[in-house]
């Protein structure tokens, strides 16, 4: 069968990318599929079921530790409190691991390889949130696949275009398109079998999604592209790569990636807060009465990936009017307004606080017109930062780099645990104004360093 598909297909182009592209896209849908499905039940399923009963949290392998050493740091935690840093240790470590993942494909097993590698200790991951004492074992093997997987199918993507080709951007946005229909699809499913069958029923649906990731990726190895580390007839020339030293430019791009992966950690920490306090607002403080009907609220995770799926069609084309008319937007420009834009998106929430009275229920259009904004915001951030590492990075050294821009997000996502411990304590309008203020200044600081920045990668990069 994959004989067959490489066959046929190889060499081929759809909507002017290689069929390679979108074999990376569905495996990377069924991945996304996979953890977003996870991820729209992981808080509700720890603050309403797991800690909320004591003997039962005391039956969690490691819990019982994990908590004594977070109240030795922080003091004593409430539910949420624990829950929110647990929700953010676990997506933090989820970008922490990609630099590992990047280092052994660069080194030893090479990108396919542990791609492969990511897809079975994920799958093997959800499975085991069947157990409920194996609760944290689970979470510690998913980082581990994850880290494998990620920085890996992402540099994939840039390897399929020539140096200098102009639809690696669009590529990654298609790309991206494909790790937002997953996240759209998985919390319709995930979620609802989580919340009305059974937590558990959710989560193995999310396992069964990354074994049908894993059958794509196999089906699609011939159409993708395949590192020199992974032949062990090459090692000896890919060794002698890897000791070329760097020169002078590519330590400036390198010094310019590291200052933005700086500022990487702020947006991410701001808008992962959609997994963590902003569920808790859609689960305690909104309304799901639609036409008659109680929906879950975990439909709300799928609210930002479907307006992915939506206005990046049209970003896409809007960039490329830009550039034919001869003012194209450049990557630092694109990345500083996106974070501006993840900012403003929280002043909807900012009102929506001080006009739902505590312990009432507003209406959905508070988290639509929120989402809608940062959506355009991620949009101009996110995909265009993973093609500008994979634009800028030397060669040699791509899958490392990714991983470090991964690395950076592991800070911010863990920051997203550590904000979501003040939305117990301080006012909600005064929470979700701070994150608005965190976001815009980071953009702010993009802005400021833009001309350094585009000066050291290249000013039209």
């Amino acid at each position: 069968m994959r004989a067959y598909v490489t066959a046929r297909l190889e060499g081929r182009e759809l909507f002017g990318h290689p069929i390679g592209l979108y074999a990376l896209f569905m495996t990377e849908m069924w991945e996304r599929f996979s953890y977003y499905g996870m991820r729209a039940l992981l808080v509700l399923y720890m603050t309403d079921y797991l800690l909320s009963d004591p003997a039962r949290a005391e039956r969690v392998l490691g819990m019982g530790g994990l908590s004594a050493l977070l109240a030795k740091v922080f003091g004593p935690l409430t539910v949420q409190q624990l829950s929110s840093q647990i929700y953010g240790l676990y997506t933090g470590f989820v970008y922490f691991t990609p630099l590992l993942g990047g280092l052994l494909a660069d080194r030893i097993l090479g990108r396919y390889r542990t791609v492969y590698l990511g897809c079975v200790l994920m799958a093997l991951g959800h499975f085991l949130m069947a157990s409920e004492s194996l609760f944290l074992v689970a979470l510690i093997v998913l980082v581990l696949g994850n880290g494998c997987f990620k920085p890996n199918i992402a540099t994939q993507v840039g390897d399929l275009y020539p140096a200098g080709d102009p639809r690696r951007d669009s590529a990654y946005t298609i790309f991206y398109m494909g790790v937002n229909v997953g996240a759209f699809l998985s919390p319709l499913v995930c979620g609802t079998l989580g919340q009305v069958v059974g937590w558990h029923w959710g989560f193995g649906a999310a396992g069964v999604g990354m074994v049908v990731g894993l059958v794509i990726y196999w089906l699609g190895s011939g159409l993708v592209p395949k590192s020199a580390s992974a032949q062990p007839a090459n090692s000896a020339a890919r060794a002698a790569e890897t000791k070329q030293p760097l020169t002078r430019g590519e330590w400036q791009a390198l010094a310019a990636l590291v200052v933005l992966c700086a500022l990487n950690i702020t947006f991410w920490a701001v808008y992962e807060q959609q997994g963590n306090t902003l569920q808790l607002w859609a689960d305690k403080r909104t309304d799901w009465t639609v036409l008659g009907f109680n929906l879950p609220s975990t439909w709300y995770q799928s609210f930002n990936p479907v307006m992915i799926v939506l206005f990046a069609p049209l970003l896409t084309a809007f960039w490329a009017w830009r550039t034919r008319r001869g003012r194209p937007s450049t990557s630092i420009g694109k990345i500083a307004l996106g974070s501006v834009l993840l900012g403003l998106g929280y002043i909807g929430m900012v009102l929506a606080a001080r006009v739902v009275p505590e312990g009432e229920r507003g209406g959905l259009h508070w988290l639509v017109s929120t989402t809608a904004i940062f959506t355009i915001g991620e949009l101009y951030f996110s995909p265009v930062g993973l093609s500008l590492v994979n634009k800028v990075a030397p060669a040699r050294l791509a899958s490392t780099m990714m991983g470090f821009w991964y690395l950076s997000s592991f800070f911010g996502n863990y920051l997203t645990g550590y904000l979501g411990t003040f939305y117990d304590t301080m006012p909600k309008d005064r929470f979700f104004l701070l994150l608005t203020a965190i976001a815009v200044a980071t953009g702010g600081v993009i802005m400021l360093l833009r001309r350094p920045l585009e000066r050291a990668i290249g000013r039209h990069v």
